[in-house]
């Protein structure tokens, strides 16, 4: 395995490899849980990759399912040990979003669907700060402060040189017209996106009100692809305390096909980026937006 995939992408992978195990000896998560006397919820987050995995759990695990491979059981808990390494964002202290990020920080490609703001990867950093201070008013200065740095450094995947990532979002017209901040950060927010949807990794389209009803009334959401075969496709739904992650074939067909009926009923890149510059310059007049 490649030295540079992060720790979130290790334990994905490594739970994807005990639970084709478990399947090939025929047993339920619940069957091993009673095995080795813990829970079945543990034994489903080390296979979804979201919780931490020691040497020890690949250890015991292997020995239920009976795998005579002994060069495949130490490879395994090698992966394992890679696995508790830490990514850039555990320097900032508790990220409740960290899964996601880790994620984010390997996928090659991202369709988004944000229905109330500018999605987080297209944010100024003024504009990042009102979001999180309205949508946290109960938290510190410092605790703004840090997350409005995560997300700066989370930016790092589309503004990179070599092979960055590939960003499509559909962003409802409310986003544009709720203000956020006041007009100059709004201004500077729209101008900001005009520009980065003029790159050629990425693509933004405005759903406008005149659509009606349409497939994303439902909410947010995000589908990251990976460029690794063995890396299936995620759906990203985030929660107020929890957030939802969608890895089953037919779940993440559903939202694809989903998405694409709101790209379809969205106006095309360029009359989009004529739109966001137009109510960009109405902030700029300081007027309010019709």
């Amino acid at each position: 395995m490649a030295s540079n995939v992060n720790p979130t992408v290790r334990r994905r992978r490594l739970g994807q490899e005990l639970r084709r195990l478990r399947e090939l000896k025929g047993m339920t998560a619940e069957e091993v849980a009673e095995r080795l006397l813990v829970s079945q919820s543990k034994i489903s987050r080390l296979e979804n990759g979201r919780r931490s995995i020691s040497p020890r759990d690949v250890r015991d695990l292997c020995g239920v399912y009976e795998v005579e491979d002994q060069r495949m059981v130490e490879g395994l808990m090698e992966m394992a040990k890679a696995s508790r390494q830490q990514g850039w964002w555990h320097a900032f202290g508790d990220i409740p979003y960290s899964v996601y990020i880790g994620l984010e920080t390997d996928a090659e490609s991202l369709r988004v669907y944000e229905p109330q703001i500018v999605t987080g990867l297209l944010q100024t950093p003024t504009y990042a700060e009102a979001i999180v201070r309205g949508g946290s008013p109960e938290s510190s200065d410092a605790e703004i402060e840090k997350r409005v740095q995560v997300r700066l450094r989370r930016q790092e995947r589309i503004n990179a040189d070599k092979d960055p990532l590939r960003l499509w979002v559909v962003l409802d017209e409310a986003s544009l017209r709720r203000v956020v901040g006041d007009n100059n950060v709004m201004r500077e927010q729209l101008e900001h996106l005009n520009e980065m949807a003029q790159l050629p990794h990425i693509t933004v389209q405005i759903l406008p009100f005149d659509v009606g009803a349409h497939s994303g009334l439902a909410g947010q959401y995000a589908i990251l692809e990976f460029a690794d075969a063995a890396d299936s496709s995620v759906v990203y739904i985030e929660g107020v305390t929890s957030d939802l992650y969608l890895e089953k074939a037919p779940d993440v067909q559903k939202y694809s096909l989903m998405y694409e009926h709101l790209r379809a009923q969205a106006l095309n890149p360029e009359r989009s980026r004529q739109i966001i510059a137009d109510i960009a310059k109405v902030y700029a007049r300081g007027g309010g937006v019709d």
